[in-house]
């Protein structure tokens, strides 16, 4: 455990952290609402903290003093890479990938066909999770702008590539 922040006896100290410019309490501590804010978070603010109450001479809250939270930040998709896989020639099989280097939870992906052909795909012809398509036995008409949207909790991103039969 690192402490971040603390008052005592009067004093706010904020501890040698990276976190030092960003964290402070939200309220003044004589309000007694203790909640703390961390500004402009980041992925790696991540984790568990633990707040603890120390009131000298309380004999009566010891064990209840401490409060726990998990803390998640989420981190919107970067935008994906689309990339094809074989040739495309008619009578053949090919797979367009898309993936996302960022993504917090792990964003899923869903490909579609744009117009003047509008398609969208469904497993197992598109894996939701590894961001692939595979399209079968190719012929002129599979032709066209092929979009992926890559996609999480906290925003999407998307990228496209044209297919030539």
């Amino acid at each position: 455990p690192l402490q971040i922040l603390t008052y005592l006896d009067g004093v706010v100290k904020v501890e040698e952290t990276e976190l030092k410019p960003r964290v402070g309490f939200l309220h003044p501590i004589l309000t007694h609402n203790i909640s703390v804010f961390i500004n402009s978070s980041r992925e790696q603010d991540s984790g568990q903290y633990m707040c603890t109450v120390n009131v000298a001479d309380d004999v009566i809250s010891m064990g209840k003093n401490v409060g726990i939270i998990n803390l998640t930040v989420l981190v919107p998709p970067t935008t994906p890479s689309c990339h094809l896989h074989g040739y495309p020639t008619t009578g053949a099989n090919v797979t367009l990938s898309c993936s996302s280097e960022k993504g917090k939870p792990s964003p899923m992906y869903q490909w579609q066909r744009m117009a003047p052909t509008q398609q969208v795909f469904f497993p197992p012809a598109q894996d939701l999770l590894k961001g692939t398509l595979k399209l079968t036995n190719l012929s002129l008409d599979m032709a066209g702008l092929y979009v992926c949207v890559a996609e999480n909790r906290a925003g999407a991103a998307e990228c496209s590539i044209v297919l030539e039969v």
